[in-house]
Order: structure tokens, then C-alpha cells, then sequence
């Protein structure tokens, strides 16, 4: 059977098509715009002679045709009333009776014509409308392109939330058994009852499932961080910068149960990500090694540790042997007594020591490229998800010998020196703000109060102060 294509490109394709399409029809309505704004332009294609010269013709083939339908008897009845029709009786001047000489100005001669303007109608105008306000499709293309992105927009937004759901629920039956063999409560939602345990949704790409109960550890976080597929414009942007579907899982350790040494492997460009962001890494073991000539891992892959017995020791040959098998799936492995998440910026600097867990963290990616399935792409990452409960074991029965152990106490009160000596000036800076606050409030209270003489001693106090500040310092030698 072939390898289906994947929805996203064709959701790509549909949007470009469906924004051509607007545009075309938004062009169209210009080859239109002419006739639409002319209201009487059907009329403008007849001549006035042809209407007359047509008019005229009708009369005469009527004619024509009651000449020959006519009998001589009617002829000579129609001839008499032509006759009659054509007597005009001619009436004597209504004004014959008045006298010339009467009147001026008046003559006998002069007719009174009517006057042809009241006759006439009202004279019609046509108001130019702009061309913002006429009936065309000119006007309206942006919002159908704007219409046409909504659409486009919804249909993706529920087409990836239901991909996503997919994705969530077979990954979550296919590792349910697994996981109740390993765990006391699957599901966990930090309730006393939790009378739904299963995936608790934090968002429509992220899913988190809460495990513990067992030996070794205090809770084991799973997190699925799938692509944004219910979001048009990620992926958009994902055909520029390919992103993959991910499957984070974080173990909370029991101090007692983990040494002291931070390690961490992983591919090349995940590992220049952690030397820059994550605190610990860039901080005790911030030195790629390839881990090829060592480990015989792919060329990809690059080691960082704190401590070279702990790597040797982890990274076993059931663990090697797994990486070799699956390269694609494996995107870091990482170890840390001193896990205190990314690094904090210079403007957020604390006062103080960050708090620190002891974490194994696993990323895995789920191969859902390339044509496979979910559930094919589940079966793949199914050996990388029992490898954590592998590591989880392995680390709790290590432990570093003295020589090692001496040196990352060592590293660690390095650390700390190097903390508190470049908080030193903030926190001198405080001491001396909290000092001239605590000053300006005992001064406030003393004026506030009406008794001179106390106002005096605070001032002479005050004084003495002041000059004693001022005094240079001297150091007394012993003969």
C-alpha cells in the first residue's frame, strides 16, 4: 500500500489554491466595472433615425395592407370623410370687437403662442457615485480573502486538534499495561479521589500523564509535545524549519538514591542548545567529546560529563546497543544532581542558590514522518520508553568511588564560591539600602516628636556619626 501524503502539505496547497482562486474572481469584476455603472448603456446602441425610420415603415406596411383589404364602397366613404377632415371652419378673431386706438401696443396681426416651458417636465440628474460605493467585485476582494483565510484557518484548527487527540490516545493504550506494571497510580492529577485517571490535556498539542509508586523515585512525568497542527501559521512555518513530535519523559529522584555527577548525551545541535540555555550543563560539564571512538554511537551524537566514570558506567552496552538500533528516536539522555532548568538572565539574577533537583530526563522523538503510521510510529519508540525504567535502576545502584566523589564536592563549592562572589555587591548594595531606610525612618519618628531635647542628642549622635565616617582609616602597630 503507498505511503499516504502528509494532511499538512496538502492543507498547504489548498490554502494557495483557494487564495488564487479569490484573487481571480476579485480581477473579474474589473472587465465588468463599465457596464455595471452605466444603467442606460443597452440603450446607447439604438439611433434615433432607425426608431423613426422603423416606426415609419410600420405605418406604411399597415397602410399598404388596408388598401388591399378595402372594397370600392369603403374607398368612396373614406374619400367623403377625408373631405371632411380636411374642411377647417375658420371663426371670426375673438379680439375683432376691440378697438384699435383703445389699446397700445396692441396688434391685430400678433397671435399668442403658449409657452413650451410649462409644458416640459422636471429635468433629470444622475449623481456620480465614487467608485468605493458601487455594486462591484473590485470592493470586495480583500474581505474574500480575508473570509477565505478564516475558513481555511477553522478547517485546519479542527482537523490537527483531532490528529493530535489521535495521536495522544494510541500512545496512551499501547503504554497503559506497561506502565500499571511498573507504577502504583497511572494517571495522577494531584487529587485525593482521582476518578478519571488517564492523559490530562494542557493544551491542544501537550499532554501530561502522572506516574509513581515506584522504588527508586518519587513520580515519573510523561509529556507529549506534539506539533502545533491545530495552528495554520506553524504549519506554515514548519515546511521552512522542520519540527518533529516529541515525547519528554522527566524522573524525579530520591536524594538518597542518586550520586552526585551531571552527564548528559545528545545529538549535536540539541547539545549546543544545552550549552547555551540549561544551567548545569554550561556550567560543570559545558565540553563536547564524540562519543564514536568511545561508545561506538553514531557520529551524531556527542557526550557531555562531569565525572568520565559515570558516563562509562550508564552508557552500558544494552543502552549503546538500543541508540544504534533506533538513532532517529534518541534526541538526549540526560543526568543531573544539580537540575535547575534553563539559565536565568542577568536582569532576573537571585539573591540567592537556585534549588536544585536530582532529574533524569529523556527526550524521544516519535517518527510519524516518512509515511508511517501512529500506531507504527508507537511500536518504534516503544524500546527508547523502556529504556528509562532501565536507567532508572542503573542510577540507583551506581555510586562514584572516593577519588570521584571528592572531586565533585569539589566542583560543587566551587560553584558556590563563584555564586556568592558575584552576588557580594548586590548584596552589599541591599545591606547599605536597608540601613539608610532604617535611618530615615528613626529620623522621621524624631521630628514627629515634640521634645527638643531628643531631637538634640539624635542630632549629636548623628553628627558624631558622620565624622567618624570621615575619619581615614588607621591601624594600630604593636612595638
Amino acid at each position: 500500500m503507498s505511503s499516504p501524503v502528509d494532511r499538512s502539505h496538502w492543507l498547504t496547497i489548498f490554502a494557495l489554491t483557494l487564495l488564487f482562486v479569490s484573487y481571480n474572481i476579485a480581477n473579474a469584476g474589473i472587465n465588468h466595472l463599465d457596464i455595471e455603472d452605466n444603467e442606460f448603456a443597452e440603450f446607447e446602441d439604438f439611433d434615433v433615425e432607425d426608431v423613426v425610420g422603423g416606426v415609419a415603415s410600420d405605418q406604411k406596411n399597415v397602410l399598404h395592407d388596408h388598401e388591399e383589404s378595402s372594397t370600392p364602397e369603403q374607398d368612396k366613404e373614406a374619400a367623403i370623410a377625408d373631405e371632411d377632415e380636411a374642411t377647417v371652419e375658420t371663426e371670426d378673431n375673438e379680439f375683432e370687437h376691440v378697438d384699435e386706438d383703445e389699446y397700445e401696443g396692441y396688434e391685430k396681426d400678433s397671435t399668442s403662442k403658449p409657452d413650451l416651458k410649462l409644458n416640459e417636465g422636471p429635468k433629470i440628474t444622475f449623481t456620480q457615485l465614487p467608485a468605493h460605493l458601487r455594486s462591484n467585485w473590485e470592493s470586495y476582494y480583500l474581505e474574500l480573502m480575508i473570509l477565505a483565510g478564516l475558513v481555511l484557518y477553522f478547517f485546519n484548527f479542527f482537523l490537527g486538534r483531532s490528529k493530535n487527540q489521535r495521536i495522544a490516545e494510541t500512545w496512551y493504550s499501547a503504554f497503559k499495561g506497561p506502565l500499571l506494571e511498573k507504577f502504583a497510580l497511572v494517571g495522577d492529577d494531584g487529587k485525593l479521589e482521582n476518578s478519571q485517571p488517564g492523559l490530562m490535556k494542557e493544551s491542544e498539542n501537550v499532554y501530561l500523564l502522572w506516574c509513581s509508586g515506584r522504588t527508586g523515585c518519587e513520580a515519573v512525568l510523561f509529556e507529549l509535545r506534539l506539533l502545533k497542527r491545530q495552528d495554520l501559521v506553524a504549519m506554515v512555518m514548519n515546511l521552512f524549519r522542520p519540527q518533529q513530535d516529541q515525547v519528554h519523559v522527566k524522573v524525579f529522584m530520591n536524594d538518597s538514591d542518586m550520586d552526585t555527577f551531571v552527564m548528559c548525551l545528545a545529538a549535536k545541535k540539541t547539545a549546543n542548545r544545552f550549552v547555551r540555555e540549561m544551567a548545569d550543563i554550561s556550567v560543570y560539564c559545558p565540553e563536547k567529546k564524540s562519543a564514536v571512538d568511545k561508545f561506538g554511537l553514531p557520529a551524531n551524537f556527542v557526550l557531555m560529563s562531569e565525572i568520565g566514570e559515570a558516563s562509562s558506567t550508564l552508557l552500558d552496552v544494552r543502552v549503546c546497543s538500543l541508540i544504534n538500533n533506533i538513532p532517529e528516536v534518541i534526541e538526549s539522555i540526560h543526568f543531573s544532581d544539580q537540575y535547575s532548568g534553563p539559565k536565568q538572565t542577568e536582569d532576573t539574577a537571585p539573591s540567592k542558590m537556585p534549588e536544585v533537583k536530582k532529574m533524569l530526563i529523556f527526550n524521544f522523538n516519535l517518527p510519524l514522518k516518512n509515511g508511517k503510521s501512529i500506531v507504527e510510529a508507537v511500536e518504534i519508540i516503544r524500546p527508547a520508553i523502556m529504556l528509562t525504567f532501565h536507567c532508572i535502576d542503573r542510577v540507583k545502584r551506581f555510586r562514584l568511588s572516593k577519588e570521584f566523589k571528592a572531586k565533585a564536592e569539589k566542583n560543587r563549592q566551587k560553584v558556590e564560591e563563584a555564586f556568592l562572589k558575584s552576588t557580594h555587591a548586590a548584596r552589599a548594595e541591599a545591606a547599605a539600602a536597608r540601613r539608610e531606610e532604617k535611618r530615615r525612618l528613626e529620623k522621621e519618628k524624631i521630628l514627629q516628636d515634640d521634645d527638643p531635647e531628643k531631637q538634640r542628642k539624635w542630632e549629636e549622635k548623628e553628627n558624631k556619626r558622620l565624622a567618624k565616617k570621615r575619619m581615614p582609616k588607621m591601624k594600630a602597630i604593636k612595638v
